[in-house]
């Protein structure tokens, strides 16, 4: 029995152990399969990140630039699911990434990937938001770098909040630290449905 094997027997156990501690039967109709879906879902899915890499799946393109350039690429939208590790209950958004490119892009789609590795993690909106940016610091090493993700929690949904909240983290580096015209324009293009965007392409809680 390898390792995965052994922690998917695991979790069933103890998710079959979870169901008879509330009080539920888990032999009856609707949840004998229920202990191997909840395994097989945590193993394969919401925490697969655990063992992943970023570097793995990434391919970068080179570009000619002098270094002089202060042209910013933006990658909007893309999606963030991941689990809230208080309360372990999903937390759901977007993820909008604006950075000044020294010689390294991404294609929009290695943007997702690496957001998705973090997520798939039991998190914290605000670690994930920093993780997601000291990752493609280390992969681009732009000029500087803005990462925003707008999310809801459903831990707060669930326990009785009647209208979803949005939770906004925030987390810069490089130029977008110190260049605050520079940062004002890459949120505003976050926003914008009028300017072309490419789709290649400390943390702050507000």
């Amino acid at each position: 029995m390898n390792d995965k094997e052994f922690r998917m027997r695991r979790l069933k156990e103890l998710v079959r152990e979870f169901l008879v501690i509330i009080g539920e039967d888990p032999e009856r109709e609707g949840l004998r399969e229920t202990p191997e879906r909840v395994a097989r879902m945590w193993i394969n899915e919401l925490t697969v990140g655990y063992h992943e890499s970023p570097e793995v799946h990434v391919k970068k393109f080179h570009i000619e630039n002098s270094g002089e350039s202060d042209e910013i690429v933006v990658v909007r939208h893309v999606p963030v699911r991941s689990i809230c590790e208080h309360h372990l209950l999903p937390f759901f958004g977007e993820a909008n990434i604006a950075y000044i490119p020294r010689h390294e892009v991404l294609g929009f789609s290695k943007f997702a990937r690496i957001i998705n590795i973090y997520s798939k993690r039991l998190q914290l909106q605000e670690r994930l938001t920093n993780q997601i940016a000291n990752a493609l610091m280390e992969i681009l090493q732009p000029k500087g770098l803005i990462v925003m993700i707008n999310a809801t929690h459903t831990c707060a949904l669930i326990r009785g909040v009647e209208e979803p909240l949005y939770m906004t983290t925030y987390s810069d580096r490089g130029v977008f630290r110190k260049d605050h015209a520079l940062t004002k324009k890459a949120l505003a293009l976050f926003s914008s449905e009028d300017v072309p965007i490419k789709p290649t392409p400390q943390s702050h809680t507000y």
